[in-house]
């Protein structure tokens, strides 16, 4: 039996960006978009062209995809002017958009008071505007913002908005539960009396997470007959919240009623990248993942003693709905000394990494785990340090050299133009098989200046780090007060284009951000191979 298709439509870079407290770069968006369609999505919602600077910039160019369309978003034309005179529709009409989704009104009470015009004005601006993005040759959808509130209030008028943007040639009509509080149930009931209007292949669904549950409103959705969930990476948006994406994509792939008679664009191999993707998005937005979220929290997995610890190391099915793997995450048992030792001899199996089950110093570092991750030190998110811990303690890293000293100073003073700057000088005294070696270097900050010193001369190592170079650092204060600890994650890339990030914690920044800087330089010399 063939399957329909499902498409994943995601506004991360756009409703998400109203989230409380994110503020995307252009290069965030470049970012996260190249990730977006990596990880299979049908269409990335870039932002609205015009609003602002980073968003009119972002649509300057079109990036560069494998699989997703880059949509735009925008408003339908204004009443009372023309789609020919409407600098707004023209602006987006402009941008470098394979796709277009309006926001339309599809409530009368929106409608009166919020745009103060008439029904039949709401009516003709979805039909233009729809018309002049086809024109323009571009795929078009309509979000009917409010269409469940306003179906309940007049249900006549809103499905007159989404016939109307049908009948003008939008691919897609989106039904929104803007304000979030319609129940499941209701939403299945309305879509079905909508499908008899529209067919369900050209139908969308956008939930808010005000009664928590946008998840559960778009899967209604989808029982009754959409073909398109719009939603966002791990449940960003205004207010509560959108449909978490994150939740939705295991869903639909792992739960027979959906996996069986519908198709994603996600295969099940870029689906175990999906805590990848999840944790990333929080690192970027300097947030700490929330543990406990379904299928890629870090408490996703893990049981705690007592008869559900005993029953999952018999099988893990006893209580696990699903193979954590399939999403790129791991179980993890609670319950004891040994069960700490397997959760290491796991980690240590998907890094590769050679050891003896009975190797005493395996219990050295499952205490040694427990010590740095009390401690602040955040190993899921550092891959490369984790490695370099475990090597270390089972002896299997060469001491290349020896940091003797570092020295960090910050000045502010008039540079050759009378321009007031503030510059960075760092000095690095290194032992390198017994030859001192000091290195100076300047920066824009202190980091920088620590970064590009260490890395000037390390003898005869140097070779090794030419084309290692930092390409993301990351700040977090994990407790407050006068004796804060700082959490440092560092990006580093080599000219391989392979990336990997490491990790330190101090309660001094310079120092905890010297850790990770060490840990980079030291994975590099692990993985070509450098003999001590």
């Amino acid at each position: 039996m063939s399957r329909e298709r499902l498409y994943l439509f995601d506004t991360t870079l756009r409703d998400g960006a109203q989230t409380n407290g994110v503020d995307f770069t252009l290069q965030d968006k470049q970012v996260i978009a190249q990730m977006l369609d990596e990880l299979g999505i049908d269409y990335v919602e870039g932002g609205y062209p015009g609003a602002n600077p980073t968003d009119t910039e972002f649509f300057s160019a079109k990036p560069k995809f494998d699989h997703a369309r880059f949509t735009a978003f925008g408003m339908t034309r204004r009443p009372g002017r023309s789609a020919s005179n409407d600098p707004g529709l023209a602006t987006i009409l402009e941008a470098r958009a394979d796709a277009i989704c309006f926001v339309a009104k599809s409530s009368a009470y929106q409608v009166r008071v919020a745009l103060e015009t008439t029904n039949e004005e709401n009516l003709a601006s979805i039909r233009d505007s729809v018309a002049a993005a086809t024109a323009a040759g571009r795929e078009v959808m309509v979000d009917c913002e409010h269409f469940f509130d306003g179906y309940k209030e007049n249900a006549e008028f809103a499905l007159a908005c989404a016939k109307a943007a049908y009948d003008a040639g939008a691919r897609w009509v989106v039904l929104c539960d803007t304000n979030g509080g319609t129940m499941p149930h209701e939403i299945e009931t309305i879509v079905g009396d909508v499908v008899r209007r529209i067919p369900g292949s050209h139908l969308g669904i956008h939930a808010h997470n005000d009664t928590e549950q946008a998840v559960a409103n778009s899967l209604a959705a989808v029982r009754a007959g959409v073909r398109q969930i719009q939603g966002t990476l791990n449940g960003l948006g205004e207010r509560c919240g959108n449909a978490n994406l994150c939740s939705l994509i295991p869903t639909l792939r792992l739960k027979k009623e959906f996996s069986e008679k519908l198709e994603i664009g996600v295969t099940p191999e870029k689906m175990t990248t999906l805590v990848k993707v999840s944790r990333t998005l929080d690192d970027m937005l300097n947030r700490a993942p929330n543990r406990h979220a379904a299928y890629v929290g870090e408490s996703a997995f893990v049981t705690k003693t007592g008869i559900h610890a005993s029953a999952v190391l018999k099988d893990p099915q006893t209580y696990e709905h699903v193979p954590p793997e399939s999403v790129g995450n791991h179980r993890k048992v609670l319950v004891s000394d040994q069960a700490g030792r397997s959760n290491v001899i796991a980690e240590l199996d998907r890094a590769g990494i050679p050891y003896e089950k009975n190797d005493p110093k395996l219990t050295r570092l499952v205490a040694e785990l427990k010590e740095r991750e009390a401690a602040g030190f955040a190993y899921e998110s550092a891959n490369a340090s984790f490695e370099l811990l475990a090597r270390r303690t089972l002896g299997k890293v060469p001491e290349y050299f020896k940091v003797e000293q570092f020295d960090v100073n910050v000045e502010q003073r008039d540079n050759a133009l009378g321009q007031r700057v503030t510059v960075a000088l760092a000095v690095v005294k290194v032992n390198v098989a017994g030859e001192r070696l000091i290195s100076a270097a300047e920066g824009n900050g202190p980091v920088n200046a620590l970064d590009v010193a260490l890395r000037k001369d390390l003898g005869k190592y140097q070779k090794y780090i030419e084309g290692l170079k930092l390409i993301d650092y990351r700040v977090r204060i994990l407790n407050g007060g006068t004796e804060a600890v700082t959490r440092v994650l560092i990006e580093s890339e080599d000219e391989t284009g392979e990336s990997w990030t490491t990790v330190g914690v101090s309660p001094n920044i310079i120092d905890a951000s010297f850790q990770a800087l060490m840990d980079s330089v030291f994975y590099k010399l692990v993985k070509s191979g450098a003999t001590g």
